[in-house]
């Protein structure tokens, strides 16, 4: 849900110029920032064409700011490269919040010692892992990717995100 003091904008999907990484981008308008609380905001919530969103504030080289957009979400808003967009955005009142997959919390209920490895990460680190394994297309792939992640977490072994996992 969108607070009362949200703020709406039309913006533009850019591509992110970056060939390896399939992210398109929106640049936020420096008012529509400044109105956020500048850049000591660095999560939002809002609407993206009516779909609800959670994201970074991400900074450019140039002191814009931006959100990233991934390919899964153009495609199941149909939305393209040079696309017009409709945004709203409020400061996240919980940016600390990591939504977190069944599985995985399911994993970390049983697993104490993963548990309280997972609790001492950064937010932002959380949601990597959490990202990682929800973008896991099968049921399977999720699961042992929670394994994988509670064992490493369990053995004190600094969890990562491999390039390319073996199919």
């Amino acid at each position: 849900m969108v607070s009362a003091d949200a703020l709406t904008f039309q913006g533009q999907l850019l591509s992110n110029g970056l060939g390896f990484m399939p992210m398109a981008i929106i640049i936020v308008p420096e008012e529509v920032v400044e109105a956020l609380g500048g850049k000591s905001v660095k999560r939002v919530v809002g609407t993206l064409n009516g779909h609800p969103i959670r994201r970074g504030l991400l900074p450019m080289s140039t002191g814009e700011r931006f959100l990233l957009v991934s390919k899964a979400l153009r495609r199941e808003l149909r939305l393209s490269v040079d696309a017009p967009v409709t945004v709203t955005l409020a400061a996240d009142p919980n940016p600390d919040q990591v939504d977190m997959p069944e599985e995985l919390t399911e994993g970390l209920a049983e697993w104490p010692e993963a548990a309280a490895a997972f609790a001492r990460l950064t937010p932002g680190r959380q949601r990597n892992l959490v990202h990682y394994i929800g973008a896991a297309k099968r049921a399977e792939t999720r699961a042992q990717r929670v394994v994988k992640l509670l064992h490493q977490l369990a053995s004190g072994a600094k969890p990562f995100r491999p390039a390319k996992e073996p199919q």
